[in-house]
């Protein structure tokens, strides 16, 4: 039987306005902290070959007979820890970013719709490309919530675009946001979210900016990442007027057993404890919201790992999350790859709409 390869489109009235919108993605969560739950969003998360760089053959087996059937109860405990009332905290504080960019670029006169995205999980890019689509949206900037450009991430999500575009009829005009890495207006976010917390508990000896790890060999064979990481480490300790012995970068997060960029955040950490460091606070800067990687691995098991080796005083520093000055730096940040794409409603698509309502209307009737 004969399949189309492309499928149809959303039936659209002529003369619709044509609209802009901002899809922000980010990596995604389980619907649930259960096995079950975590259990699909790992195998979604795990086969993608931007994250696990193994020939399928090899890797199939070992996701699906061993990793899949041990990791699930293992995740959804952590998972549990960190729940809220109102669902994962990934989602939580997304849901709230979706909302605050609507209305930061509203205020500025732009007149775009914002969606959120997961890679993983729900709400799928697909779906969400599918309903910008429905809404008549022909210009579609595309915004990876990661600082730092990585192939493991930012390249998935463009992947995911672009197996969305191969099957549609009509592609929209696209635009990605690859890296912001070293913006003034994320950096001194950052910078507003630290002194926060040396505010009410004073500045530690020892800032850790700890950002995801990824597999060594990506930096050899030419992912940016890493040096990305150093610079927004860089910049960051600039403004906050540390000396070289008062920071630290590492990279947390690692898995499997290839050798990962170093050095280790919990290695670190450990090392800090043992020395008698008396008061370590970590920040995340590649995670502009709270999630299991930065509310369990690094305030929960960070803070037990520095403390059992003899620490004392450890302090986390949230997120960027919904903080003003990051959201309107991500405003900022979105507005300068929105130029050129009218963005602001023509006076007369009001009339036009209400026009083609008075024929609908009328057509019913007869």
């Amino acid at each position: 039987e004969y399949r189309m390869r492309f499928r149809p489109e959303p039936e659209m009235s002529h003369g619709q306005p044509a609209r802009t919108a901002v899809l922000l993605c980010n990596l995604g969560t389980p619907d649930a902290p259960t096995a079950a739950a975590t259990r699909r969003y790992l195998a979604e998360f795990l086969a993608d070959p931007r994250v696990v760089e193994i020939p399928p053959a090899v890797w199939k087996p070992i996701l699906h007979g061993v990793i899949l059937r041990t990791r699930p109860v293992k995740s959804a405990a952590k998972y549990q820890q960190i729940w809220t009332p109102e669902g994962s905290p990934l989602m939580v504080w997304s849901r709230k970013q979706e909302v605050m960019l609507r209305g930061y670029l509203g205020e500025r006169g732009h007149d775009v719709s914002v969606r959120l995205a997961m890679r993983y999980g729900n709400p799928s890019i697909a779906s969400q490309l599918d309903e910008l689509k429905k809404r008549g949206c022909t210009r579609i900037l595309v915004v990876p919530m990661y600082p730092q450009y990585s192939g493991t991430t930012t390249a998935s999500v463009i992947d995911a675009v672009a197996d969305w575009a191969r099957t549609a009829r009509h592609v929209p005009e696209l635009r990605f946001v690859n890296r912001f890495h070293d913006d003034p207006g994320y950096i001194r976010a950052l910078t507003r979210v630290v002194h926060q917390r040396w505010q009410s508990h004073g500045r530690p000896d020892k800032l850790v900016m700890s950002f995801h790890g990824v597999p060594e060999r990506t930096l050899t064979l030419g992912d940016p990442y890493h040096c990305e990481c150093q610079k927004t480490a860089r910049l960051l300790a600039e403004r906050l007027a540390l000396k070289d012995d008062e920071w630290v970068l590492t990279f947390q997060s690692r898995f499997g057993k290839a050798k990962w960029l170093e050095p280790a955040t919990q290695t670190v950490l450990e090392q800090l404890g043992r020395a008698g460091t008396p008061h370590v606070d970590v920040v995340c800067p590649g995670f502009v919201a709270d999630c299991l990687e930065t509310l369990e691995e690094i305030a929960m098991e960070g803070q037990a790992a520095f403390k059992a080796a003899g620490g004392k005083e450890f302090g986390y520093v949230p997120c960027l999350n919904d903080d003003p000055t990051w959201m309107a730096a991500l405003a900022e940040i979105v507005q300068e790859h929105l130029q050129g794409w009218p963005t602001q409603r023509r006076a007369d698509d009001g009339e036009a709409a209400a026009t083609r309502e008075r024929a609908r209307a009328k057509g019913a009737k007869s």
